[in-house]
C-alpha cells in the first residue's frame, strides 16, 4: 500500500473494527443521501453508518483480527460500526430495511463472532438490555418475596400449631 493517505484510511477502519462491539455490514445500493441521513438516525447515537472502500476494509478488519466477513465486501458496502446497545442498532437496521429494500444486511461481527444476516435479524427482535435488566430485577425481588412468605410462615405455623397442642392438652386435662 504505497499511497499515505490509504494507508490512513486503513488505520482509521481498523481502529473503529476494533473499538467496536459490533459492525454490521450493508449494501445500500438505489439509496439517495437523504434515505442514508435518516437510516444514520435510526441507528442511534452509539452507531456509526460509514461508506467504504471494500479493498480497503477488507484489510482492516483482517489487521483487526475479523477474517470471517472476507467473502462479503462486495458491491456497494457500508459499514455501521456499534459502540453501544448492538440491539438498538440491529433494530434500526431491521425497520430501516423493512421500509426500504434497497438496503440489504449482508452480516457482521458481535465481539469477535461472525453473524449472518438472519442472526442479525434475531438479535433485532430481542428486547433492550434496559428492559430485560429490569425483567430480571422484578424476577429477583418476586423470588426475595416468596422467600420471605416462606420463612415468615414457618414461625407463625408452628405458633399456630403449639397453640393447638395446648388447646388439645387443656381440654384432655380438663376432661380427665
Amino acid at each position: 500500500m504505497a499511497r499515505p493517505d490509504k494507508a490512513a484510511a486503513v488505520a482509521e477502519l481498523a481502529d473503529q473494527f476494533r473499538s467496536s462491539n459490533a459492525a454490521v455490514l450493508t449494501e445500500y445500493r438505489g439509496l439517495t443521501v437523504a434515505q442514508l441521513k435518516t437510516l444514520r438516525r435510526s441507528l442511534g447515537e452509539n452507531a456509526q453508518y460509514a461508506v467504504v472502500k471494500n479493498t480497503l476494509t477488507k484489510i482492516a478488519a483482517n489487521e483487526a483480527g475479523i477474517t470471517s466477513l472476507d467473502d462479503q465486501f462486495t458491491g456497494p458496502t457500508a459499514v455501521a460500526f456499534i459502540t453501544g446497545d448492538p440491539v438498538e442498532s440491529a433494530k434500526g437496521l431491521r425497520d430501516f430495511a423493512k421500509e426500504n429494500p434497497n438496503l440489504i444486511i449482508k452480516g457482521g461481527v458481535l465481539d469477535g463472532k461472525a453473524l449472518s444476516a438472519d442472526e442479525i435479524k434475531k438479535l433485532a427482535d430481542l428486547e433492550s438490555r434496559e428492559v430485560l435488566l429490569s425483567k430480571l430485577a422484578g424476577a429477583f425481588k418476586g423470588k426475595q418475596s416468596q422467600a420471605a412468605q416462606l420463612f415468615q410462615a414457618l414461625p407463625s405455623k408452628f405458633v399456630r400449631t403449639a397453640d393447638a397442642l395446648r388447646v388439645k392438652l387443656a381440654e384432655q386435662g380438663g376432661a380427665e
